[in-house]
Parts: C-alpha cells; structure tokens; sequence
C-alpha cells in the first residue's frame, strides 16, 4: 500500500506518467491496474475506491490510499487524529466518541490500538523530525505518553512547514496528513511502527 494524494485526477495523470515509484524495487515504477474494493467512508461524500497500481518492473501491485485515509478504517483520518488530540489533552473515550461523531466501540478501538505503540510511535516521528530538519531540538518529555507522540507529529510538521511551506507533496500539510504519510497509513494498523535493526526497518516491513 502507498499512501499518495487525494485528488484522484492527479494520481492517475502521475500513475500514466510514471512518476510514482514502487516501494519494493530499484527503479520500477507503477502504473494503473484496476482499483481496490469500494468502501463507504463516514466523513468523505463518495463512496470511495482507492486506485490500484502494479510495478511494471517486479510486478507487485500496491493499493493507493488517499492522504486523508487511515488503512481499513471507515472514518477520516481527521476524525481519527481529533480523537486522538482529545485523548492526549484528557478527555474520556466517551466524551470524544460525542465529539467526532464516531461510537464509543469505535473511538475505545482507536485509542486502544494508538495507546499500545505510543513511545515506539514518538521515536518513529522524532526520527523523522530530525531527518527532514535542520538543527532539531527534541521536545523534552511531559510525563505524558499520549502528549510526548502527538508532540513528536507535530514536531514533524513544525519541520516540513517550516523548510518547504504549507504546501505539500500530498497538498496542505497538516497533523493528520503528517501521521498518515509517515506511517504509510498504518497508524493503527497491526505492525506499525516496523521493528528497527540498527537504526533501520527490517526488510519485511514497510
């Protein structure tokens, strides 16, 4: 799965001109290949069908996830990144769910699945931060987890606005756009953040 740009005219005039590389070989590139199975987003007006690409060097075809989508989730990934804001300033899952319009079952999933990966996520961001930075200081820690991961984020996004501007490759940078493109759209999705060996992702994780 590739996370790229909502506008879908863009991503397809980008699949025929070859420009979106494939992540699992040197030098292919994808190019159209059908589309992934349509799904109903809350938030999101259309019924929505990621395009689909294939390498036309390896041959592996990949799913492209809109920026404004989080992997198998049916709310936007702003809904998403609000609950979470939320969660991180104290507010309960049953006051948030009230808040972003989601049930409690739904809202208790996605703080539960961030909650678990919550330092392995801020070290992912931070080293991020300071890939894309220059001269980065690191936000000391707050005695807070949920804060110390979404100041990580911000801190991403502090980054990228100030040394390229609000706008983006994927269009408007912002926070939720930030999580999302960092983890490939997998920020609650089993896995994520992928296992580091010396200072690397493994080869089997994306």
């Amino acid at each position: 799965m590739l996370t790229v740009e909502v506008d879908p005219v863009y991503v397809e005039s980008r699949l025929v001109a070859g420009e979106i590389e494939c992540p699992c070989c040197v030098g292919g590139v994808l190019g159209g290949w059908g589309h992934a199975r349509e799904r109903v987003v809350v938030g999101v007006d259309e019924r929505v069908r990621p395009r689909r690409g294939r390498c036309r060097g390896c041959g592996v075809t990949q799913v492209l996830l809109p920026v404004s989508l989080l992997l198998r989730r049916s709310y936007t990934a702003e809904q998403i990144w609000s609950a979470l804001v939320a969660r991180a300033s104290g507010v309960g899952h049953r006051k948030i769910a009230q808040q972003v319009q989601a049930p409690v079952s739904t809202v208790r999933d996605w703080l539960r699945r961030m909650g678990g990966r919550l330092e392995q996520a801020r070290a992912w961001f931070v080293r991020a931060a300071i890939g894309v930075g220059v001269d980065v200081a690191v936000p000391q820690g707050s005695g807070s987890l949920w804060v110390d991961a979404l100041a990580a984020v911000w801190l991403v996004f502090e980054q990228i606005t100030g040394r390229f501007g609000v706008a983006g490759l994927f269009g408007a940078v912002t926070a939720s756009g930030v999580a999302v493109a960092l983890s490939g759209g997998r920020l609650l999705a089993p896995g994520w953040p992928p296992v580091l060996i010396a200072g690397r992702p493994t080869p089997n994780r994306p």
